[in-house]
């Protein structure tokens, strides 16, 4: 071994990046390629009777008009969202009814201004509510966890418990924003489709391009060299790469579609808004004896989707009575996707919420209230724990936090017209991982070659990957090359679910340990092409495992809560984490403290509103849907504890590039309630909301009396 994994060793694109010359999807500068510009629907339901496309076409520079009529045919595909110019019908606001082509953006965007649509709209419904009577309870949540989970008689053992919280808590709609915008660029070249896409999978693209298209996969080749960010958004393929596609058919020229900003909510997905009831009952001691999470969200009428927020509940905490449901409206609205952590972000934050309400109620150090509930096997499977160690991450936290100066008490810390309070909440992410191909080749300069068709989605992949290489072939770093992000290396699942490099690993690891042993056999030089070996881990790497497998962690944070404006400022935010070996700790810290960061956004800034006369966001873009900037997240420490998981992969690795969002928002509102006194159960926490809250429940620090 030679000590790559673990290193903190730098980014290998970083210098392309910073220097500019890493390549996006739209930096594909093909001869002739044109640009496209969408348009989207201006009702939330009804049909387009008619596209009056005279004056877009009088747009100097613009070459053709795509809309329902003339565009070129798709194979009905397994999602609904890519049927894009395939009928009249407009399912939601937002939904694009044409696209214009044309020599430049400018021309392409003034021409899209230009497109005049009419519609004969219909009646639309897109207000969520827990009482809304198209609520139902489906098969599934997303992820094909079952929609309810009980275990013995939750409701009587609630209504028995000597302490009992009983509480509601809201999540809004929330929104993806990647740096790079989906974007997309294609070109048809005797009958082989080429295609440079800001995706998390190519290989999941090229499979749904060939089902749309009709042509053999081996004729489509999908690249997605650098990716700026994608949350999620960019897990399956969405409307730029259909349309990319479609427009370069129909011109025989390459062409470029880069969504707009300000339609990213309405065409690529988002977090759907969750209404939360928490009942937890405990005994005097402060164990559990009922867990009741109940989830209400929506979805649209094209796709189901079902954020399983209430899942978290079922790995948590001991309770030998609990219900867990999931409960979904199917309204005219966008559909909903994947966003960092789906189901735990927002599923932990109310159930954090909940046991730091049950730890006041019973007088009880959160901490220790939920080390009191430590189970000793994973509650809704029964499975030992491959490795649980959220109690050491509580301990370390507390240790490096300095929590055990702190004054339980609401409201008594004040620095001026600033009120002063922490916070505490636990998080967890599944470990999950899938059958990968790799290839590595002994080069006789004395360098290797691994290639995969891994996605880099800023994450650091390429050097992780490189370091895992290193180590199973026992050579220096430097000598290891890699070739990710594109369909014609050996086959790999996306970049998704905190899964890529325990899945990708696995499979270099393999090939690498491969190659050094038919190296150490092998005599003489080495031919001039090297010598391959391959491995895949179908199988193994997605056989049924006996064990629970989870990474754990720990949130802390202190607040300042102005009583003048009502704005809270987060003073310091740690986290600490057990996932698992770290096998890059420049890169890991890099993902947990982005993971945090946007986590302080989910608890103070970002928020999204369904308008319900339009069924429409209206924060769009961000000018007004407001992620977090440096100065808002000072102070951000992460850190993790040393941990051995022989039931993993041969790197002892877990996932993290989500759990750091995990827990976050409840630790921030935990503060909140410490400084304040109050208990805010709706998200996010604007100055408006606080102050309003701090009018209506003055805080004992503001000269009344502790009740």
């Amino acid at each position: 071994m030679t000590g790559s994994v673990g290193a903190p060793a730098e980014r290998r694109e970083g210098l392309e990046k910073v220097g500019g010359t890493a390549r996006y999807a739209a930096e594909f500068h093909f001869p002739g390629r044109a640009q496209a510009w969408p348009v989207p629907a201006s009702v939330a339901r009804g049909r387009v009777t008619g596209v009056d496309t005279a004056a877009a076409l009088a747009v100097p520079g613009v070459h053709c008009v795509l809309t329902h009529e003339n565009a070129p045919r798709l194979t009905e595909p397994d999602d609904p969202t890519l049927a894009v110019l395939q009928s009249a019908r407009v399912p939601h606001r937002g939904w694009f009814v044409a696209l214009v082509v044309a020599e430049t953006l400018e021309a392409a965007r003034a021409g899209a201004a230009a497109v005049r649509v009419t519609y004969d709209a219909e009646e639309h419904d897109a207000a969520l509510t827990v009482s809304h009577p198209g609520v139902y309870v489906p098969e599934e949540a997303n992820g094909g966890h079952p929609a309810v989970r009980e275990q013995g008689d939750a409701d009587e053992a609630f209504g028995s418990s000597a302490y009992r919280v009983d509480v509601a808590y809201r999540v809004p709609p929330l929104h993806n924003h990647p740096m790079e915008p989906h974007t997309s660029t294609a070109r048809w070249e005797d009958g082989r489709l080429t295609v440079h896409t800001s995706s998390q999978g190519t290989g999941v693209v090229r499979a749904v391009l060939a089902g749309l298209f009709g042509l053999p996969k081996e004729r489509i080749a999908v690249t997605a060299e650098h990716v700026g960010g994608g949350f999620g958004s960019k897990g399956t393929p969405r409307p730029d790469v259909v349309l990319a596609a479609m427009a370069a058919r129909h011109t025989g020229r390459p062409v470029t579609v880069a969504l707009p900003r300000r339609y990213l909510p309405a065409v690529v997905g988002h977090r759907a808004p969750t209404l939360h009831r928490l009942r937890l009952g405990a005994d005097t001691e402060g164990r559990l004896t009922s867990l009741v999470h109940e989830v209400t969200t929506h979805t649209s009428r094209i796709k189901e989707f079902v954020e399983q927020a209430a899942v978290p509940a079922r790995v948590m905490y001991a309770a030998p009575h609990s219900r867990t449901v999931h409960r979904v409206a199917a309204l005219d609205v966008p559909s909903p996707s994947w966003m960092r952590a789906p189901g735990e972000a927002p599923g932990m934050y109310a159930l954090e919420s909940a046991m730091d309400e049950l730890a006041t109620g019973l007088g009880m150090d959160p901490i220790e209230l939920r080390v009191r509930n430590e189970p000793g096997v994973e509650p809704d499977s029964g499975k030992p724990f491959s490795s649980r160690h959220l109690i050491e991450c509580l301990r370390e936290g507390s240790r490096r936090f300095g929590w055990d100066g702190r004054d339980p008490r609401p409201g008594t810390r004040r620095d001026g017209p600033l009120l002063l309070g922490t916070g505490v909440a636990a998080a967890t992410y599944p470990v999950m991982v899938g059958p990968s191909t790799a290839a590595a080749r002994a080069l006789p300069d004395g360098t290797f070659l691994v290639r995969i068709n891994a996605t880099d989605i800023g994450t650091g992949a390429r050097t992780v990957l490189a370091q895992v290489g290193a180590d199973a072939l026992g050579v220096p770093l430097e000598r290891v090359r890699i070739e990710v992000g594109s369909t014609e290396l050996p086959s790999a699942p996306l970049a998704g679910g905190s899964s890529g490099t325990a899945s990708w690993g696995w499979a270099v690891h393999d090939a690498c340990a491969r190659l050094a042993v038919r190296l150490a056999e092998h005599a003489g030089p080495l031919p001039g092409q090297g010598l391959d070996v391959r491995a895949d881990t179908k199988g193994v790497a997605d056989a049924e495992s006996d064990f629970a497998r989870h990474a754990f962690g720990a949130h802390f944070a202190e607040v300042a809560v102005d009583t003048v404006t009502g704005e809270v400022r987060v003073r310091r935010l740690l986290g600490v984490y057990a996932a698992g070996r770290i096998l890059n700790a420049r890169t890991a810290r890099s993902q947990f403290v982005g993971g945090m960061t946007m986590g302080l956004g989910m608890a103070l800034t970002e928020g999204s509103t369904m308008d319900a006369a339009f069924g429409d966001f209206t924060e769009s873009d961000l000018a007004s849907y407001h992620v977090p900037v440096h100065a808002d997240a000072a102070g951000i420490e992460a850190h993790w504890v040393d941990e051995e998981d022989s039931h993993l992969n041969p790197m002892g690795s877990k996932g993290i590039g989500e759990i750091g969002i995990v827990g976050t928002a409840a630790a921030i509102g935990n503060a909140v309630h410490h400084a304040t006194g109050v208990r805010f159960r709706e998200l996010p926490l604007t100055p408006d909301r606080v102050l309003t809250g701090l009018l209506d429940s003055p805080p004992p620090a503001w000269g009344r009396s502790p009740q």
